[in-house]
C-alpha cells in the first residue's frame, strides 16, 4: 500500500502567525526553522513513498524548497490540515493508499510513532482515519494541568473504546483523575499526537461535511469525523525514551529547546 506523507503549514496562524517559519535550536546549536525539523521528521520515517509541503503562503513555500522539500500549493480557504491534506492529495492526482498529516507544529514526532500509525489502519478495517496516543506519565500530565491553570491551550488528551476506537478528543485534561503523580509515574491520560493516517475515501469526503459544534467547539479536525459518524483508531504508540510536545503557543519553544537538548537532538 503506497503511503503519502503531507505536512500542512500555514502562515496565518491564530495563535502563533509565522509558527512554521519559527527557529528552533538542537542540542548542538544549530538552528532550524519549525517546518524544516517537521520535514526531517517524515523524511525518516521506512515505507513512504513520498513527503510534501502542503502549504498557501509563498514564505513558507521558498523556505521549504530552500531545504529540499517537495511543495504542494493549496488554496487559502483551508480551514484546517485535513482540508489541506485532502486538496493536496487531488492536486497531486491521487494514486496513494494512505495518507499521512504530520502537522507542521510536531517536529519531535518520532519515526516509529508514524509507522505504527500505518500498520495500524492496514490492520483495522473499520478504521477510517487512525491517530496516535501516547500515555502520559506524570511530567507530561502535570505539564498539561499547568497549562490550563495559566490559561493556555497545550496538548489534545483522548479517550477511547477497548478496541481503541476513539471516544472523545478534548484540549481539556480527560478523563478527569484527583490523583497527584510523580513525574515518572504511569497515568490514566493519553496525549493524543497530532498525526494522522486517513484512507482516501474518507479524506476525499471530509471537505464536503460540515463542521460540527463539538469541533467548532474544541477545534479540532478530527471530530469532524467522529461527528459524521466514522471511525477514528487510536493507536498507542511508545515514547522509547523520547519526550514529545508540540509547538501551540510561543511559551513552547523554549520547553521544546529543552526537550531537544536533554534528548541530544542536533
Amino acid at each position: 500500500m503506497s503511503v503519502l506523507v503531507a505536512i500542512p503549514a500555514r502562515y496565518a496562524s491564530t495563535r502563533y502567525p509565522g509558527k512554521p517559519l519559527v527557529p528552533l535550536t538542537g542540542a548542538s546549536g544549530m538552528s532550524k526553522s519549525l517546518i524544516q525539523r517537521s520535514w526531517e521528521a517524515a523524511s525518516e520515517v521506512n515505507g513512504v513513498d513520498r513527503v510534501v509541503v502542503a502549504t498557501d503562503d509563498d514564505r513558507i513555500k521558498a523556505e521549504a524548497e530552500g531545504f529540499g522539500a517537495e511543495v504542494v500549493m493549496t488554496s487559502s480557504d483551508c480551514v484546517n490540515g485535513t482540508e489541506r491534506c485532502a486538496e493536496a492529495f487531488d492536486n497531486l492526482g491521487g494514486g496513494f493508499d494512505i495518507v499521512v498529516n504530520l502537522q507542521g507544529d510536531a517536529p519531535l514526532t518520532p519515526a516509529w510513532f508514524i509507522e505504527d500509525l500505518i500498520t495500524g489502519l492496514r490492520a483495522d478495517p473499520m478504521a477510517e482515519v487512525a491517530t496516535p496516543v501516547l500515555r502520559c506519565d506524570g511530567r507530561a500530565l502535570n505539564g498539561f494541568l499547568d497549562d490550563r491553570k495559566a490559561g493556555r491551550v497545550g496538548g489534545t488528551t483522548a479517550v477511547f473504546t477497548k478496541n481503541s476506537h476513539a471516544l472523545y478528543f478534548s484540549k481539556e485534561v480527560i478523563p478527569f483523575t484527583s490523583k497527584t503523580y510523580a513525574d515518572d509515574a504511569e497515568t490514566p491520560v493519553f496525549h493524543h499526537v497530532g498525526v494522522y493516517a486517513y484512507r482516501p475515501s474518507a479524506l476525499g469526503a471530509y471537505p464536503r461535511w460540515s463542521p460540527g459544534p463539538l469541533e467548532q467547539l474544541e477545534g479540532l479536525e478530527q471530530l469532524r469525523f467522529m461527528e459524521h459518524g466514522h471511525t477514528v483508531l487510536c493507536v498507542e504508540v511508545e515514547a522509547r525514551g523520547r519526550q514529545f510536545w508540540e509547538l501551540n503557543n510561543p511559551e513552547d519553544v523554549p520547553r521544546i529547546q529543552s526537550m531537544m537538548a536533554e534528548m541530544g537532538l542536533e
